[in-house]
């Protein structure tokens, strides 16, 4: 039996109908993915106006009160409804690509726009198969950005599509790298990376139309996802980061690689992503940047 994807959303209520091809096996993530990423953006919501506590990862990298709260709300609902391996940014032991089904989950990503206030950051959360499944391939199967901010829930099902609060999106048809805008990030090693990592951005900007750097990956990949922006690349990024997006992409008709246009896992350190007529230049651009440390 093969049902339809997300035809209808009511946010406070989590009504959910179904509406397109959307395997039997995977609809069921699919509700459980918009239900958690809905659940973690109230908590998100809830606490934004609030001070928050921040502590440190790093030198720059920051977790509030509000990574551990949303991270709580996405695993109660996923605990209550699956069986599948979580890896959550607030928790993951491990980077190693897990055998079986499991949840990628960023609970917050943007936490430095968050604790600053600036509205650009979403929940992520992607159902992976680490390893082949019931007849499927290995590789992210159900992914879901949600950016609470603006209520507008990006989600994909792998050879089904990719949709926006229930509507399809596709990427741009933009074809001349001049006429591009282009997203990117900058590592958190960048105080160490500094070098290479602005060399490629100068490779880049000085050909695109103009660059956005907003500091959300997830997010950024959804609105590449989505057609607002037409490519872009990052390196030093961890699966919670990708997973999702790069299915948000691949089912909107976009391109997903490493810098030489090598195949991409989340589990890669560097990403380069386009609406797919843009890939081929970008790859000649940042592959003098393939395999850099960050």
């Amino acid at each position: 039996m093969r049902l339809s994807l997300v035809e209808f959303m009511n946010m406070d209520h989590m009504e959910i109908d179904i509406r397109s091809d959307v395997p039997q096996e995977l609809a069921g993530a699919l509700r459980i993915a918009i239900k958690a990423a809905h659940s973690a953006g109230k908590v998100l919501m809830d606490l934004y106006s609030h001070p928050h506590d921040i502590q440190y990862k790093g030198v720059i990298d920051l977790v509030t009160e509000a990574d551990v709260a949303s991270e709580k709300a996405v695993k109660s609902v996923i605990t209550a409804e699956s069986q599948a391996g979580i890896m959550a940014e607030e928790s993951a032991k491990s980077l190693v690509c897990p055998e079986g089904p499991v949840w990628i989950i960023d609970p917050l990503d943007g936490t430095t726009n968050y604790a600053h206030g600036f509205p650009f950051f979403c929940v992520s959360i992607c159902y992976y198969l680490g390893t082949p499944n019931d007849g499927m391939e290995a590789g992210p199967v159900v992914g879901v950005v949600y950016c609470p901010v603006l209520n507008e829930m990006f989600s994909a099902v792998r050879g089904c599509g990719a949709w926006l609060n229930g509507r399809p999106i596709r990427t741009t048809s933009e074809n001349d790298l001049s006429r591009g805008l282009m997203a990117t990030g900058f590592p958190y090693t960048i105080r160490q990376e500094s070098q290479w990592v602005m060399e490629a951005l100068q490779s880049v900007i000085v050909r695109a139309q103009g660059i956005r750097r907003a500091g959300a990956a997830a997010l950024d990949l959804a609105w590449l996802a989505a057609g607002r922006v037409d490519g872009f690349w990052e390196a030093g990024l961890k699966p919670w980061d990708t997973a999702a997006g790069q299915l948000l992409v691949t089912e909107a008709g976009g391109v997903v690689t490493d810098f030489a246009n090598g195949d991409y896992t989340p589990f890669m350190n560097e990403i380069l992503a386009s609406n797919g007529a843009l890939h081929a230049e970008l790859v000649d651009i940042l592959k003098a940047f393939h395999g850099k440390k960050a």
